[in-house]
């Protein structure tokens, strides 16, 4: 299975889901049948790291974030992986418009296809530092959700 996980510029959510469910995936011993990364719908921060906030938090939490880099969401992106999950309605709508007819990959709102409470991932590019905490809480626990529907699938 191949996942991309999608926000706006890819330094902050998009790069946290994709170094927490990796690591998610270590700990479960599920690595070898999941393949993840991140991008983002908008250019602006095409090959930068993510935002030293993000990187923080997840530090915080046993997430290595610093190697990360940013990249734009490609029409290819549709035809590679099988699962594209949008951390907002926004980026959705934009991955919506931007996907090719042919593509057979399965797109959807991250937190609301796991059945969260909270359909959305907030976007803390703007806020404050506990704004990047609340982020890996609720991209953990999707994390966790995701997993679960991989090992149900197994």
């Amino acid at each position: 299975m191949r996942i991309l996980f999608v926000c706006m510029g890819n330094i902050c959510r998009s790069p946290t889901a994709e170094a927490v469910l990796t690591q998610q995936l270590l700990s479960k011993k599920l690595s070898h049948r999941v393949s993840v990364d991140s991008a983002g719908t908008g250019d602006w921060h095409v090959g930068k790291a993510p935002d030293q906030r993000a990187i923080e938090a997840g530090a915080a939490r046993g997430y290595d974030l610093s190697s990360l880099r940013a990249r734009q969401v490609a029409v290819d992106d549709f035809h590679r992986f099988d699962l594209i999950l949008a951390m907002d309605q926004d980026n959705l709508s934009r991955l919506e418009a931007l996907r090719p007819q042919a593509s057979t990959a399965q797109l959807d709102l991250f937190l609301r296809r796991y059945g969260l409470p909270v359909a959305e991932v907030p976007d803390p590019y703007f806020g404050e530092m506990d704004g990047f905490a609340q982020v890996i809480e609720l991209i953990e626990t999707g994390c966790q959700a995701l997993i679960a529907s991989i090992e149900e699938a197994a």
